[in-house]
C-alpha cells in the first residue's frame, strides 16, 4: 500500500491502460506518469505497476474506462492510497510447442496480439490479447513486417520465448500517441 499527496483538484498525473485479456489478474497498469505530478512526486510508483485498488476500491476485473472514472473522481481528495503489484512494463512469455503440428493459439496483427485460443499452448506460456510483441527468440521484432513476424513464429518449434508490453504502453513510449494524464 502506498500514499501520494497531492493539493486539492490536481489531476494524479498517471496515464493507465488495460493488463491485456488473457492476464492472470486482469487490471490496469501503469502506462505513464507527469513529470512533476503527484504520482511521479510519491517516487513509489513505476512504469508497468499493477494498480489493485485505489483508497480501498478494487480495480481488479473493470473495464478501463471504469478505472479512469474512478481515479478523475478522486480529485478533492488529497491523499490517495493505492494497493499495487510492482511488475515490469515487459512480459516475458514462453510457449512450448513440441511440434509444427500443434497451433500457437493466437493470432497477431501487425505486431499485436489479437485473438486467444482458451487452453491453448499460447495461454498457458502467458501470452496476451492486445500486446504489443516486442521480441521472438531474442531478435526485436520491433521494426519488422508483419508477414515476418508470422514467419517467425510459424516456424518456431520447442521453446518459443516472446516479449510482449501492452500495445497502448508501446505506442505512448514511442510518441505514437500523446499521454492522456487523470
Amino acid at each position: 500500500m502506498l500514499s501520494c499527496t497531492r493539493c486539492l483538484w490536481e489531476i494524479l498525473g498517471v496515464v493507465i491502460v488495460e493488463s491485456g485479456w488473457g492476464s492472470i489478474l486482469p487490471t490496469v497498469i501503469l502506462a505513464n506518469m507527469m513529470n512533476g505530478g503527484p504520482a511521479a512526486r510519491s517516487g513509489k510508483l513505476k512504469i508497468g505497476d499493477q494498480i489493485m485498488s485505489i483508497n480501498n476500491t478494487s480495480l481488479v476485473g473493470l473495464p478501463l474506462a471504469t478505472c479512469q472514472g474512478i481515479i478523475k473522481g478522486l480529485k478533492n481528495q488529497v491523499q490517495v492510497k493505492m494497493n499495487i503489484v510492482s511488475c515490469p512494463p515487459v512480459t516475458t512469455v514462453l510457449i512450448k510447442r513440441p511440434d509444427l503440428k500443434y497451433q500457437l493459439g493466437f493470432s497477431v496483427q501487425n505486431g499485436i496480439i489479437c485473438s486467444l485460443m482458451r487452453g491453448g499452448i499460447a495461454e498457458r506460456g502467458g501470452v496476451r490479447v492486445g500486446h504489443r510483441i516486442i521480441e521472438i527468440n531474442g531478435q526485436s521484432v520491433v521494426a519488422t513486417a508483419h508477414e515476418k513476424i508470422v514467419q517467425a513464429l510459424s516456424n518456431s518449434v520447442g521453446e518459443i520465448h516472446m516479449k510482449t508490453m501492452p500495445a497502448a504502453m508501446f505506442r505512448l513510449l514511442t510518441g505514437q500517441e500523446t499521454p492522456m494524464y487523470i
